[in-house]
């Protein structure tokens, strides 16, 4: 397998769960603490040797490409006031890496969202980050998408990140059918798309970190149309699986729902309790409200 350079990031979807704020604001910029959460995705990626990031989006969201483009007025105010710590932010954001957006002109699906960066992907490696989902790994432990590059690197293959949930959750989740391979690794075998719980083939749940060969789109040119109309990207991970096949790591690492109200309060509470600027503050103030609720 080629070094793997390039991350999709699909940005599309509408939000519907956090109107009406994603009425005008896009989902993925909402902000855990001080960065919207596309910030916390991107850089995971980067932190892994991605040098490309592909933005598959939607109409109204300009507010993405603008916030990793030049801000003159606001870097021009942050030179006269001397402000340069916040000016190497601002800097930082659009040095990182390269932002490529494409346009998804219809919203047909996660599978049809991927295939549309096939122009740009070409026939390399890349990785695939969803933009609901927020990983922390602490400084000491590389990034979750470090982890599949690393084990796709060393076995040469298309590898998924996995996590065990509860029985009652696997109705949330594209869920996995497994041999075992060893504790934390896996042969992929089957995909089920949010199962009844005793219908599931097993308790390992996608987070939303794949890494895949550019076969992948093959698969993905030829799946049809299943729920809704759309094309299904865990379709074409069985068929992968198949062929060429598949594995799948569970990850070392915390993961944060933030396309959900409650996983995005929980990110935001746990990324502020580990911020130097208000993480003594904010326990002190958890500490007194919990006191005040028992």
């Amino acid at each position: 397998m080629k070094a793997i350079k390039k991350a999709i990031i699909p940005v599309a979807g509408l939000g519907t769960r956090f109107l009406p704020i994603t009425k005008t604001i896009p989902k993925e910029m909402l902000p855990i603490v001080d960065k919207p959460n596309l910030l916390y995705i991107i850089e995971e990626a980067v932190s892994a040797g991605i040098e490309d990031i592909i933005l598959i989006q939607g109409r109204n969201k300009n507010s993405i490409e603008d916030f990793f483009d030049v801000s003159y007025e606001l870097e021009d105010q942050l030179v006269k006031k001397n402000k340069h710590d916040l000016l190497n932010k601002i800097k930082d954001l659009k040095n990182m890496c390269n932002i490529i957006s494409i346009r998804q002109k219809q919203a047909l699906g996660l599978g049809h969202a991927v295939f549309c960066a096939q122009p740009i992907i070409g026939d390399n490696p890349f990785a695939l980050l969803l933009g609901d989902e927020i990983m922390y790994t602490d400084e000491n432990t590389p990034t979750v998408t470090k982890q599949l590059i690393t084990h796709s690197l060393d076995h040469n293959v298309s590898t998924v990140a996995t996590m065990h949930v509860p029985a009652e959750d696997v109705y949330k989740y594209g869920i996995i059918k497994t041999d075992e391979l060893s504790k934390t690794r896996f042969k992929v075998l089957d995909v089920v798309e949010k199962p009844n719980p005793e219908d599931s083939p097993s308790d390992l749940a996608l987070p939303g970190r794949y890494v895949f060969e550019s076969d992948i789109f093959s698969y993905l040119k030829n799946t049809k149309p299943g729920k809704n109309g759309e094309i299904q990207l865990t379709d074409a991970m069985v068929t992968l699986a198949k062929n060429n096949g598949l594995e799948a790591i569970t990850f070392k690492g915390l993961r944060y729902d933030a396309g959900d109200k409650f996983g995005f309060l929980q990110a935001n509470i746990e990324f502020a309790l580990r911020h130097p600027e208000i993480k003594e503050q904010l326990k002190k103030y958890l500490i007194k409200k919990s006191k005040e609720l028992i």
